[in-house]
């Protein structure tokens, strides 16, 4: 009889989707305070377009550097000091006392979140076969989108009752309590005396990534890796993925009250529900059935390959938001976007994991995603500039259709049969 498999490693998985959540949250309570920010400061919408980028800036250029450590330090070590500066940037956006002051606390907010995904990335390579590798990432990455699902309405509802020092005030709160469990919780798994020897056998069968601690401390040799096509072809496609869900994340709300007239508390309804459809069919269908189908014999390129592509091209869907007259047909739009470019994330952030050169994961995420952040950026700003210009947001719609095809484009023919990098010639 098989023996039963422990599952502490799914436990793992949850603490770090409860980091993103945290996350997410924090990004979002400045798009949802924009208007009690314009009264409080006077700020246009171009500056808004800037300071919702303000973030990126630093988690962008962190993203290299993120990596490097990651595979040099480690998740644990990194995690502990990002998750500090985070906390602490919240706090001081809540005390902000102008523009100034706000632009800086959003911008040490980006230095402390920047290893956050490459770190998660290594981490589920390190603690989950191939096989489980697809839901563990849609557990953290889903967290993404159901961040604005609830977290739109709950910072919405804290910002009608106690103004909106205290939608920051909460983050870093909430902050402190994932710093808290994750101090006490994470390991990797030769650090973890609470793994099961029956577990621990089942992640390295499974091809877990394997922790050579010779091979860290050497450090992941950069310039091979950008120089891969692989790597190329992943970092175009979900920075393509990254501009489409950054332009809804920080200006859905926005869009939903000047293109549909709609007030507060009706604008964060509706943004919640392609948000809730994105979180249920990321963690459903990218994770999930991904896992499932691949566990029951089908080919896992091919299975992969389908769901990215297919995923990506539905994302296609907010051409459609273009040129949507009514609230309820803009919406539409925008859930079959989001909700496909949601299915398509896992398998897309699981990537590194399984393509990368021994200790090369955290440099890999890096490199993709810094990618993600130029697309992060560009996204709020472009839409800005495009809004003034144009008083209408269809244009910059059909920007982010145009940029999405780039994407799907470098997954077919850049990243391909996801075949694993060759461990670089100087490998030990």
């Amino acid at each position: 009889m098989a023996q039963t498999v422990p599952r502490r490693r799914w436990a793992i998985a949850g603490l770090l989707g409860f980091g993103i959540l945290v996350n997410y949250f924090d990004r979002v309570n400045l798009s949802v305070s924009r208007d009690a920010l314009r009264d409080a400061f006077g700020i246009s919408t171009v500056l808004f377009g800037f300071l919702l980028s303000a973030y990126n800036w630093p988690y962008m250029i962190l993203q290299l550097p993120s990596g490097l450590l990651l595979d040099r330090f480690g998740v644990r070590r990194v995690g502990i000091v990002s998750t500090i500066i985070w906390s602490v940037a919240s706090f001081l956006g809540a005390a902000a006392t102008g523009i100034t002051s706000l632009f800086g606390s959003r911008f040490l907010l980006g230095i402390g979140e920047a290893p956050t995904f490459p770190g998660n990335a290594k981490a589920v390579g390190y603690w989950f076969p191939k096989q489980e590798r697809t839901l563990a990432t849609a557990m953290f990455d889903s967290m993404a989108k159901f961040s604005s699902a609830i977290g739109v309405p709950l910072l919405g509802l804290v910002l009608l009752h106690f103004g909106w020092r205290a939608n920051f005030a909460l983050t870093g709160l909430i902050s402190l309590v994932y710093f808290a469990l994750f101090y006490t919780y994470y390991k990797n798994p030769s650090q973890d005396l609470k793994l099961s020897a029956v577990e621990r056998e089942h992640i390295q069968r499974g091809g877990a990534q394997p922790e050579d601690a010779v091979r860290a401390a050497a450090g992941a040799p950069l310039g091979y890796l950008i120089a891969q096509p692989k790597v190329i072809g992943l970092a175009l496609g979900y920075g393509s993925y990254n501009y489409v869900f950054y332009l809804l994340l920080t200006w859905l709300p926005t869009y939903l009250h000047d293109a549909h007239h709609l007030d507060l508390a009706q604008s964060v309804f509706y943004t919640a529900i392609p948000w809730l459809s994105a979180t249920v069919a990321e963690l459903t269908v990218g994770g999930w059935l991904v896992d499932a189908l691949i566990q029951h014999g089908w080919n896992a390129v091919r299975v992969r390959q389908t769901v990215l592509v297919w995923g990506m091209s539905l994302g296609l869907g907010i051409f459609g938001v273009a040129y949507s007259e009514t609230t309820r047909a803009a919406v539409f739009w925008i859930a079959v976007s989001i909700t496909g470019l949601s299915v398509a994330a896992p398998v897309g952030w699981s990537m590194p994991s399984l393509i990368s050169p021994r200790e090369s994961v955290g440099t890999v995420g890096g490199i993709m995603n810094l990618s993600n952040q130029i697309a992060g950026i560009a996204a709020p700003i472009v839409t800005g500039f495009i809004v003034a210009g144009t008083h209408s947001y269809s244009a910059a719609f059909l920007a982010a259709a145009f940029f999405l095809v780039i994407g799907i484009a470098a997954y077919i023919f850049l990243l391909g049969n996801m075949a694993p990098i060759p461990e670089p010639p100087d490998a030990v």
